[in-house]
């Protein structure tokens, strides 16, 4: 296809060869004269042209295309056409830049782009949270002038990045810590990543207590089993000793079977969600139990009393949930002493005559627990008074399992308490796991009060 620029140049030659032509042969001056006009016609036509081109080209716009005719019809037309493709790509490469930034600021990892400087070039929301950086007015300011930290400092001025820095960093409620790791890119540049490993940690040091406990848990019951063993063994003992030794050791043998039986149930309730079955509990009939087994663990040593309020039902493992409430009724007796009081409750809250929640309550005036361990008192092994635990013949997993069994039950555990009067636990189940009793199978109320038994 030939060129614009070709064009334009065979037009003004053929017009002068026609001119000189015309005046040569013909004798007439007047044909150069009209060729020439016309020639300079030719050229002004173009000229404009060539200047609306220019000044389009400046700052091109596909709505301010300039127009033309002839040759230059096609000049513009082919530059439109031209810029729609690259104003589309350009849309396209930006839709994707726009696309690829919003991801990375729903990252749950800090994001800082560092220039050959150590400036920041970009960072998202996450890192601006673990640092305490505005993204938009920290731009372009040295990183380590912002992040004053010591460890950080050096580990960027030694630039060892192969691996990451664990620091500690102040928030606006509590401390925490972050892993940092830079990655060197292009001419000097830098990816900084930051990420959360707060609770990372607290999970790790949660497993080295856990296997510490056990253990632990385990090997005193075992040394005192290998004594009564060598005792056995090495001593002669009357009959009445014999059986006193075979006592003591049919105790700690029960101790270590209640604490490997009380991990096993924790451990099926922490790798299943949800109830392995469900029917409609008869909290009234349950209550009753309650009191039964209160009243045998407790052998008249307190004054035990049951309230029930309210009908409703419970719709849940009626194995699970007999398991996590009377483990909050026998703790009341146990850590209760002789002559006080424990009362077991049964309750609803109604808003427009539809019930809001229930509640089962145990409170009792025993020796009660500060405040600093209520919010602890759920965790694995955790004891508010060691001796006192292992002399009530508690494993230090019941309240784990107590914890672990609600929330399969969508169902939550408060605890209010006060040292020396004593302590109230209450078991909240929302409206979802209530069923009223004019709904409630009788079949199944029997097959639940049957099965917790």
């Amino acid at each position: 296809m030939i060129s614009v620029a070709w064009r334009i140049t065979i037009i003004l030659l053929l017009v002068v060869l026609a001119a000189a032509a015309g005046a040569l042969l013909g004798g007439h001056p007047g044909a150069m004269v009209a060729a020439l006009l016309v020639l300079v016609g030719v050229v002004a036509r173009d000229s404009l042209a060539l200047s609306r081109l220019i000044r389009w080209l400046r700052s091109p716009e596909a709505s301010t295309v300039p127009t033309g005719s002839g040759a230059w019809a096609e000049v513009f037309y082919r530059a439109s056409r031209q810029l729609r493709l690259w104003t589309g790509r350009l849309s396209y490469e930006e839709s994707k830049l726009h696309r690829f930034i919003e991801a990375l600021q729903v990252s749950p990892n800090g994001v800082i782009l560092l220039d050959e400087n150590n400036q920041i070039d970009w960072c998202n929301a996450t890192a601006a949270q673990h640092f305490g950086l505005d993204a938009q007015r920290d731009l372009r300011q040295h990183a380590v002038h912002l992040i004053r930290n010591p460890e950080f400092v050096a580990y960027l001025q030694a630039a060892h990045f192969h691996e990451p820095l664990h620091m500690h960093r102040a928030g606006s409620r509590a401390q925490f810590t972050l892993s940092v790791q830079v990655f060197p890119y292009g001419d000097q540049q830098k990816l900084l990543l930051s990420q959360d490993i707060t609770q990372l940690e607290r999970t790790e040091a949660m497993r080295r207590d856990f296997v510490a406990n056990v253990s632990h848990e385990i090997k005193t019951p075992l040394t005192v089993l290998g004594g009564f063993v060598e005792t056995l063994r090495d001593l002669p003992l009357d009959e009445e000793q014999r059986l006193r030794v075979l006592g003591m050791m049919q105790t700690q043998s029960d101790r270590m079977r209640h604490l490997v039986d009380d991990l096993l149930v924790l451990a099926r309730l922490e790798g299943d969600p949800y109830p392995p079955t469900e029917v409609a509990i008869d909290m009234k009939s349950m209550m009753t139990q309650y009191l039964s087994e209160a009243q045998a663990l407790s052998n008249g040593r307190h004054q035990i009393k049951l309230e029930v309020r309210t009908d409703l039902w419970v719709r849940g493992s009626p194995q699970e949930l007999h398991s996590a409430l009377s483990n909050l009724v026998s703790n009341a007796v146990r850590y209760t002493p002789e002559g006080g009081s424990i009362s077991l409750e049964w309750d609803a809250v109604f808003v427009d005559g539809q019930p809001r929640h229930a509640e089962f309550s145990v409170s009792d005036t025993g020796i009660g627990i500060a405040a600093e361990h209520i919010p602890r008192l759920t965790e694995r092994f955790y004891r508010v008074d060691r001796g006192r635990s292992r002399e009530s013949g508690g494993t230090g997993l019941g309240l784990a399992i107590v914890k672990h069994v609600l929330l399969r039950h969508q169902a939550e555990l408060l605890v209010h308490s006060t040292p020396g009067k004593g302590s109230r636990f209450v078991v909240r189940f929302p409206a979802a796991r209530l069923v009223p009793r004019d709904a409630s199978s009788s079949g199944n109320a029997a097959e639940s009060v049957l099965e917790a038994a």
